[in-house]
């Protein structure tokens, strides 16, 4: 991804951020403690809402661009033990059952292999450990809009950097080994139509 449109990348998303998902974000990570890794942390849409109970974080963003815009981010954030890695989601670099949680938001419609990195997601949490959860995801099956999303997924996957728009995400995070405790389904306000589906909450590794 270029510069630009890494740049390009917040100001797309600035209108959906402020109608909700500034407020999802903050729900979800108010209950992240300890060591913290958040995989595709792209231009650190979460870095001002994690609390002050994180011990240690971890942003882990492969794009060079992403990773550019989010190092100015932490510079001018309060947050203390941050590392960035520019390891993939499928490429974790750490050991088994290091982290208290993983935080992925808009990440697993994009990368190449889901099923391997919900392997290193759940090799890497502690036991008990949970993932905490913000994705777009496919709409109900026989719905128009799935309709759409499975007509329009080729062409948007070239446009949007691999990203998918008929992902069952949940359903593979249930395959990998996590039990889903907390969910919430909802539209994501003054976002693209196909892209509106959403789930957030936190799945506990089994």
């Amino acid at each position: 991804m270029s510069f630009l449109s890494a740049f390009l990348y917040d100001k797309c998303m600035i209108s959906a951020e402020e109608a909700c998902l500034k407020e999802w974000r903050q729900g979800l990570l108010k209950q992240v403690h300890g060591h913290v890794l958040e995989i595709g942390a792209g231009t650190g849409a979460n870095i001002e809402f994690y609390p002050e109970s994180v011990i240690r974080l971890v942003l882990s963003e492969p794009d060079e661009s992403m990773r550019r815009l989010l190092e100015v981010k932490i510079g001018n954030s309060a947050l203390k033990d941050v590392t960035v890695s520019s390891a993939s989601a499928e490429n974790i670099e750490a050991n088994e059952e290091s982290f208290d949680f993983v935080v992925a938001s808009f990440v697993c419609c994009s990368v190449t292999n889901l099923e391997a990195v919900l392997n290193q997601i759940h090799r890497v949490l502690k036991p008990g450990g949970s993932l905490v959860f913000l994705e777009h995801v496919a709409a109900d099956k026989g719905s128009k809009r799935r309709r759409w999303q499975n007509r329009m997924n080729p062409f948007w996957r070239k446009l949007a950097g691999n990203c998918h728009l008929n992902r069952e995400i949940e359903k593979s995070m249930v395959s990998a080994g996590f039990e889903i405790s907390e969910i919430k389904r909802e539209s994501m306000r003054k976002a693209m139509p196909l892209v509106r589906p959403t789930i957030r909450g936190v799945a506990v590794k089994g």
